[in-house]
């Protein structure tokens, strides 16, 4: 077949979705979630994993006091967020929300209750306030905290206090009359396991046909699960027009839900419930450390709440304390203290107090941290900061024996043949300058991280894989949601081993890659491995802030060595705010890499697009080797 006529193929064969447009038609705009307050991560408290449902005003405004009397306050930590148990009915003649008065007296305004007292009070202090609510009719607590006094009451539809249909009444009660900055939004009320235990826990619910099966994501209707989560951010744009909110997506990585909370939501959950346990920690920090290009400023990766103060990191494990403080810092989650604030040690404080982890956490760059070494006992993670040629690399032990790690001036796209200056950021002790490579002896279960300052590799430029925050996967080519197997899989803490096992369950297997192909392997083309890079699957296309500061984009394509299609041609193509820049050849499976560039030169958004001549094919892996924006 001639060229042309693979280029015509090609083009006429892009995937198109039905009654949308063509996701593979360059944007010419940043398509990625900039709605809401949350360029950088939220900070704060959240009741859940110190009270669950036994919160009440005492142990807020309590709470409140002493992230203010702390200095907790001033480092940033600012939303007291008020997680389920708050409700008490949804009075019927007019369908409001009815607050229970018992345990938040100031909402005693008249029978319509409000929160508007405690709210103004949290903003007195210089704090923000957060509210809890479900995407369905009934929350988390009714179907398992069912012994708990603080669960709603009355008839049938009287206990119906999620979201249902009631978000455009219920989103203007939270921000407009009580004035709450956050929401969360569970999914429990739309959910086959909690349907099954409203169910069977006792009481009388209504039944609606699950939405999500925890289970099984072809079973999960994902079209309508993002519509409904759709609905709440339009709904929280009207309410909001100064924008002043954040928007917690808590649909616990189902529903494919990686590929499009961050177009909607500002916090992104991507996994169930953390537990205070060392192998529940890593199980949702898998969840979220291996996407670090489907987060950026505005929308991040939430592997759930902060244990730190409780079972494994409590103040006997500073330890594995620090660790999970680290891991969640250098991944940019969201920082939400979940513990008495009344009664905190001060061993406890100087964790969450690390002024150094959390500038990092809260760096204006917005780039997660990217795996440079993984598996499963070692991770080296590196993150770059904006403006500078500094990084902060965490040396993560996951195993329960000590262990030597090797930290390479490769890992930090750093120069080998120039110094590499480290400061730890928990000793704040400054380490002798290393050259090429340098051993650490961490100890098990222990994090160290450092800033860590050199020449760049690059010296004219930055790598993709390194800027993840300056990138929005706008789509990433994957035909048919898959689970995730590289998700530590740890005993259950629901059921024990009293099953056949526990199974892969959180959709993102196959999207796009920092430095490593859509299914975990060394990005390779012809034989020639590419150190550094994009793995996307065909049929994709990224967007790339460029706001005119570089003026040269350059990759080295081609189809990936580990490809599940070596049949299909793909092209690579580069757009500039829409418009065609640079077009490659033709690529298939063994041909060698190819070099693509493009003048950016005043271009706001590069967007990079791989087609595939059928879209109805197993699409091919394709490679963005050592791409770059240079200046």
């Amino acid at each position: 077949m001639r060229v042309s006529l693979v280029l015509a193929a090609i083009a006429l064969a892009a995937p198109a979705v039905a009654g949308a447009t063509d996701p593979l038609l360059p944007a010419g705009r940043w398509t990625a979630n900039m709605t809401g307050n949350a360029m950088t991560p939220p900070m704060g408290w959240n009741s859940w994993n110190a009270f669950a449902t036994l919160v009440d005003e005492e142990k807020v405004m309590g709470t409140a006091q002493a992230l203010v009397d702390t200095g907790l306050a001033r480092l940033g930590y600012r939303y007291v967020n008020i997680d389920d148990g708050w409700w008490l009915t949804r009075r019927q003649s007019d369908g409001r929300l009815i607050i229970r008065t018992r345990i938040f007296p100031s909402a005693a305004t008249g029978p319509d209750t409000s929160f508007r007292p405690l709210t103004s009070r949290l903003h007195a202090m210089g704090l923000k306030a957060g509210i809890y609510t479900d995407i369905g009719r009934n929350s988390c607590g009714q179907s398992y905290d069912i012994e708990s006094p603080n669960t709603p009451e009355g008839s049938v539809a009287e206990r119906e206090i999620g979201l249902g249909d009631h978000v455009e009444k219920d989103i203007r009660l939270f921000f407009g009359e009580w004035g709450f900055d956050y929401v969360k939004v569970d999914a429990c009320g739309i959910d086959d396991n909690s349907e099954r235990a409203r169910a069977t826990r006792g009481g009388t619910f209504a039944k609606y046909p699950p939405l999500i099966y925890r289970d099984s994501l072809n079973r999960t209707n994902i079209p309508e699960v993002k519509a409904r989560y759709a609905a709440v951010r339009d709904a929280l744009v009207r309410a909001n027009p100064d924008g002043d909110f954040v928007y917690s997506i808590c649909a616990w990585g189902s529903a494919n839900v990686r590929a499009w909370g961050k177009d909607y939501g500002n916090v992104i959950r991507t996994s169930d419930d953390i537990r205070p346990t060392w192998a529940r920690m890593l199980h949702v920090f898998d969840s979220a450390a291996q996407r670090p290009l489907y987060a950026q400023p505005g929308s991040w990766n939430d592997p759930d709440m902060l244990f730190v103060g409780h079972g494994d990191f409590d103040e006997t494990h500073l330890t594995e304390a620090k660790s999970h403080f680290s891991l969640w810092a250098i991944i940019n989650a969201p920082l939400l203290i979940g513990y008495d604030m009344r009664k905190a040690p001060k061993a406890l404080l100087d964790i969450w107090g690390n002024a150094d982890l959390v500038a990092a956490n809260q760096d204006r760059g917005g780039h997660q941290g990217v795996i440079a070494y993984d598996s499963e006992d070692v991770q080296i993670i590196v993150k770059t900061l904006a403006g500078s040629d500094r990084k902060v690399v965490a040396l993560f032990n996951r195993g329960i024996a000590p262990a030597d790690v090797t930290l390479m001036a490769e890992h930090l796209k750093f120069a080998p043949d120039a110094p590499v200056a480290l400061r730890d950021l928990w000793s704040k002790a400054r380490l002798d300058p290393f050259t090429g490579k340098r051993v650490f002896k961490v100890a098990a279960r222990e994090t160290l991280v450092f800033e860590a300052s050199g020449r760049r590799a690059l010296a004219d430029g930055m790598y993709l894989s390194e800027i993840p925050g300056r990138v929005n996967v706008a789509h990433d080519g994957v035909v048919r949601p898959q689970t995730d197997p590289t998700v530590h899989r740890m005993v259950n803490p629901w059921e024990g081993t009293a099953s056949a096992g526990t199974r892969p369950l959180y959709g993102g297997w196959g999207g796009a890659m920092a430095d490593q192909t859509p299914y975990g392997q060394t990005l390779a083309v012809a034989g020639t491995p590419l150190a550094t890079g994009i793995g996307i699957l065909a049929n994709s296309r990224l967007e790339v802030k460029n706001d005119g500061e570089f003026r040269r984009f350059a990759a080295q394509v081609g189809v990936d060595d580990n490809t599940p299609n070596i049949a299909a041609p793909v092209l690579f193509e580069v757009y500039g705010d829409g418009r065609l820049l640079a077009r490659s050849k033709p690529m298939r499976f063994g041909d060698p890499a190819a070099a693509l560039e493009a003048n950016v030169t005043g271009i706001r958004i590069v967007e990079l697009i791989v087609r595939q001549a059928n879209g109805r094919d197993v699409p091919a892996s394709a490679a963005w080797g050592a791409a770059r924006l240079l200046k």
